[in-house]
């Protein structure tokens, strides 16, 4: 019965601290005001100790006649240890003040924990600065020193008779728990920074693929260009030549610029203004644009749209649906049908786009929209990256049903606007 107790009592205590560690570092790592101020930090770490080395205290392993077992020294120490002399000494202050309001006053606690106080402090700099395998060692000594130490101390003062409880529940469950807790802390602390080395990772590779492919798209029309002005330096050229060198090397400059725009499109927010849209009707004006295209493809266009409405910008609703029809267009290399519905579905307003061209793998639907892959060998993936950006911002979905050699179906959904 009494070991029941005791492994009892010991699981409580070791439990209330490791809630106090997590619940730290959860607060820590989702609330950057914490990770910005050291002295807020160590604030946190005060208050998420302090509950648990209350609770140590109220709850403790075992009450003998002259001695509270429990493992209150564990968070006294990590916090010296971790948060260095300010976190000890407050931790210090609130250890004792609860002991006297729990148990009475004793001079032997205030001792004890002041020496312990102050060796822990003397050590935390020299800790801070150790790799994980040396703090696992050096905590589980010094708190194994420490008890030792305290121990003499109370002999010495009080002439302490030391029992078998004492033994276990103040000498040798400290350090193996304080060690069990300090690797806990290391493998907290490491995949926050693992987490926060990764993002900054993803970072840099996005701005270095950006900078290339923004670098390789710009570059092909600024060599057209350049090519077309040398050769307007030539002597006795005509009137012709130089007209039609003039309008190859403009239509180049614009391409440039559309390359630039679809890449701000992406970047910039969301516009605050949004308006209705006559579903059917800009449905037919994005088809005439594209009409042109598709005869030089010979790609016939056959459409079937019903009037529906939905909110949104029909700037961005024009370029979106731009993209995707010239896409379904260029997977008709040696012509084909593509189809064009739409329809109310309950709340929904579904529009379909179907083509029978060469159709996309598996791999290649989930990486659909995904910047720098395209499934054109010239590609970037701006266009698709764009219209998948304009389809969620207007709160609507897209899904793919697409199978090689045979075709692509896209399906998107907008909410239906009743206005």
């Amino acid at each position: 019965m009494y070991l029941t107790y005791i492994n009892h009592n010991v699981l409580n205590n070791l439990f209330y601290i490791l809630v106090s560690i997590f619940v730290f570092y959860f607060v820590y790592d989702h609330v950057r005001f914490f990770q910005k101020y050291r002295r807020y930090q160590q604030l946190l770490m005060i208050v998420c100790l302090s509950v648990s080395l209350i609770l140590c205290m109220k709850f403790p392993i075992y009450i003998a006649p002259d001695c509270v077992h429990d493992l209150r020294q564990i968070p006294f120490l990590i916090g010296t240890l971790y948060g260095g002399g300010a976190v000890g000494f407050s931790l210090l202050v609130i250890l004792l003040f609860v002991r006297f309001v729990l148990y009475g006053y004793n001079f032997i606690t205030v001792v004890v924990y002041a020496t312990m106080f102050i060796i822990t402090a003397f050590y935390s700099p020299m800790f801070d600065k150790l790799n994980q395998k040396k703090k696992l060692v050096m905590s589980m000594l010094l708190t194994f020193f420490l008890a030792i130490l305290s121990a003499f101390i109370a002999i010495i003062i009080a002439d302490f008779k030391v029992t078998e409880s004492y033994l276990v529940d103040f000498i040798l469950v400290p350090p193996i728990g304080i060690l069990f807790v300090v690797y806990i802390i290391e493998t907290l602390k490491d995949a926050i920074i693992m987490r926060s080395k990764l993002i900054k990772v993803e970072k840099m590779e996005i701005v270095s693929q950006l900078a290339a492919s923004i670098s390789h798209e710009i570059r092909n029309p600024l060599t057209v260009v350049k090519g077309f002005m040398q050769l307007l330096k030539t002597p006795d050229l005509s009137n012709e030549l130089r007209d039609k060198y003039i309008h190859i090397a403009l239509e180049e400059l614009d391409r440039a610029r559309l390359i630039i725009d679809d890449y701000l499109t992406f970047a910039k927010p969301a516009p605050q203004k949004i308006e209705k849209i006559l579903v059917d009707q800009e449905l037919r004006k994005v088809i005439d644009m594209v009409r042109p295209m598709a005869n030089m493809n010979s790609v016939r266009i056959s459409e079937n749209v019903v009037t529906g409405c939905i909110i949104g910008s029909t700037q961005h609703f024009h370029q979106c649906f731009l993209n995707l029809l010239k896409n379904s267009i260029e997977a008709m290399p040696n012509g084909g049908e593509l189809n064009i519905t739409s329809f109310i579905d309950k709340d929904k307003v579904v529009i379909k786009i179907q083509d029978n061209g060469i159709g996309m793998t598996r791999e290649q639907i989930s990486r659909f929209g995904e910047p720098y892959f395209s499934t054109k060998e010239t590609g970037t993936g701006l266009g698709t990256m764009v219209a998948l950006k304009m389809i969620q911002t207007m709160n609507g979905t897209l899904d793919i049903d697409s199978a090689v050699n045979k075709g692509t179906t896209l399906t998107i959904t907008f909410p239906w606007s009743n206005e």
